[in-house]
């Protein structure tokens, strides 16, 4: 008898809005009970929770007792819904989204929890898409390259906003008081593993994609200098030894044992970011499997045996998605996020009530409507940089272009070509890695968008290949769980237990020769227009104008110069 039979583990994805927890069991991978936290705070970004200090554009903050909040409900609430004894229970793994990154001090405190430092927006953890660090991700970069810094190649070329240096960067400059009372700069995925286990770790992972941690370590002394003198102790924030993935981080301790009803001293996994993690649940730790996390945004992530230079790729880090293989990461910073904003924004209360009337959601209303339509039938072409874009151009100061639009087009028409806009985006990914020698030899889709077989076909159509379908609505989480089945030494290794626990059906939607003939057309719109807006000339002045409008304090927001009556044709 299998002795991993009645023993389970448990892996909980901390995402954007909400964090979830999986029950798995280690023989298979089942997974037998399931629970969500939602975030009371959500993402902040107009205002501190519970004060009137309002955030500028472009912030995205969290609160950290949303955090301990999940391990306090839905752990519980997961293991309750199995059904099973918590004694059963060997092992816990976490992923989180990234880089979401906080400053805390020596003993693992928030600077947001510290007295007097609540209503300072500095103090508060900053969110993977707080972008308003732009600007000190530009002077990283420039600052590099005129130094020909040897790391930069390992990030394609450029450093983006999201990452933990321009975002401590950006808390020097603006609030020089929090950056020196912040003794750790930690990822969210190494501090939720603290509070678990009473150890402080920092995951190779995170350190490598995130925090510019290559084979010769961090950035140097001098070249933070260069950027400000007293960024110099950066690093010593980030804590310098490194754990591996898969590892064991610690031992569930008796105040975590509390808040999550676990028994006392189980395994608890080196911590992990979300899309990584996904690669173990979608049994695709092999080179040239490439994992798209399809979700509010896109992380493209691929083991490979080889190393190579790739354009604004996320990273290249070695052992970054499983130990003895390099790990590719690439991105699209916007996918869910703007066809969400689309139905919340853009659609007429004629399109709501006709999919209330069909017992249907506004966007499976829309889906079907557009699926209706042919290849180009819209006249439409897009870019999907509502959120700026993250790879291959790295600039999160770039903005959407939809070009064709008429008084004919509809809503429907706009959001398949904002469909077809993320598949573009995709493709400009896959096509970047193998111009760069690394082949793609399998293109495998995990996240919430896969429940959508209108988006996966277009993709498929678009990206002319087959589309393989990771086996649980979960990955991340039950990635999260079989990392914990190694740790706790169920596996001797995350491929085995991949093999064991993971799970994908293969080359579930095929490409159509005709549409993918037509798209090929679409798409060379497409690249047109991605080359000709790349240099953010004019989507930079443009998002110029907005931040400055938007903070001024003459208008005292209102707006002004415009006519009393609008809207009469004489």
């Amino acid at each position: 008898m299998n002795a991993n039979n009645d023993r389970y583990v448990v892996g909980v994805d901390f995402g954007t809005l909400s964090g979830r927890a999986v029950v798995v069991r280690v023989s298979d991978g089942a997974e037998v009970g399931t629970a969500v936290h939602e975030y009371a705070h959500r993402v902040i970004e107009e205002r501190l929770p519970g004060s009137a200090v309002r955030l500028g554009p472009d912030w995205a903050l969290q609160s950290p007792e949303d955090w301990r909040q999940v391990l306090r409900v839905a752990v519980p609430g997961a293991v309750a819904a199995a059904g099973i004894s918590p004694s059963k229970v060997i092992g816990l793994g976490t992923d989180f989204t990234a880089c979401t990154v906080l400053p805390a001090t020596a003993d693992g405190t928030p600077l947001c929890e510290v007295d007097g430092l609540a209503e300072r927006p500095h103090a508060w953890p900053k969110l993977w898409k707080h972008h308003a660090a732009q600007p000190h991700a530009d002077r990283i970069n420039a600052v590099a390259a005129r130094r020909k810094e040897t790391w930069l190649s390992r990030y394609g070329g450029k450093i983006s906003a999201e990452w933990a240096f321009a975002k401590g960067l950006q808390v020097l400059e603006e609030d020089p008081e929090v950056y020196g009372r912040a003794e750790r700069w930690i990822e969210a995925a190494d501090w939720i593993v603290w509070q678990l286990t009473g150890v402080e770790t920092r995951n190779v992972c995170a350190a490598g994609y995130k925090a510019i941690h290559t084979g010769g370590g961090y950035p140097s002394a001098e070249f933070l200098a260069e950027l400000n003198p007293a960024f110099t102790g950066f690093t010593a924030k980030l804590g310098q030894e490194l754990s591996p993935l898969g590892g064991l981080a610690g031992r569930l301790d008796a105040r975590a044992a509390a808040w999550t009803g676990l028994p006392e001293g189980i395994a608890i996994s080196v911590g992990n970011v979300d899309a990584h993690v996904t690669a173990a649940a979608a049994d695709a730790v092999r080179p040239g499997q490439m994992v798209a996390i399809m979700g509010t945004s896109t992380c493209h992530i691929m083991p490979s045996d080889a190393l190579a230079e790739v354009p604004g790729m996320c990273g290249v880090v070695r052992d970054g998605i499983v130990p003895g293989l390099w790990g590719y990461e690439a991105g699209q910073s916007g996918v869910g996020d703007i066809f969400g904003w689309f139905v919340e924004t853009s659609v007429p209360g004629s399109y709501e009530r006709e999919a209330e009337r069909r017992g249907l959601t506004v966007h499976e209303h829309l889906t079907e409507l557009a699926a209706a339509q042919r290849v180009g039938q819209h006249g439409l072409v897009a870019l999907d940089w509502h959120n700026g874009n993250r790879s291959v151009l790295v600039d999160h100061d770039l903005s959407a272009v939809i070009v064709g639009q008429t008084l004919a087009t509809r809503p429907e028409d706009t959001y398949r070509a904002l469909i077809e806009a993320t598949a573009f985006g995709a493709r400009v990914i896959v096509e970047t890695f193998e111009d760069s020698g690394v082949p793609v030899t399998e293109f495998v889709a995990a996240g919430g968008l896969i429940k959508n077989r209108f988006l996966m076909q277009v993709y498929a159509d678009v990206l002319r290949r087959p589309i393989s379908v990771i086996g649980s609505e979960q990955g991340c989480a039950l990635g999260s769980a079989i990392h914990a089945a190694v740790a706790a030494g169920a596996y001797p290794d995350i491929t085995a237990a991949s093999a064991a626990m993971g799970r994908r059906a293969e080359a579930v939607h095929l490409p159509d020769a005709g549409r993918a003939d037509a798209y090929d057309r679409l798409y060379a719109d497409y690249r047109r227009l991605h080359d000709h807006f790349a240099d953010g000339e004019m989507l930079h002045g443009l998002r110029a104008l907005r931040n400055e409008a938007s903070t001024s304090k003459e208008q005292g927001g209102r707006v002004t110069g415009l006519p009393r009556v609008m809207g009469a044709a004489g």
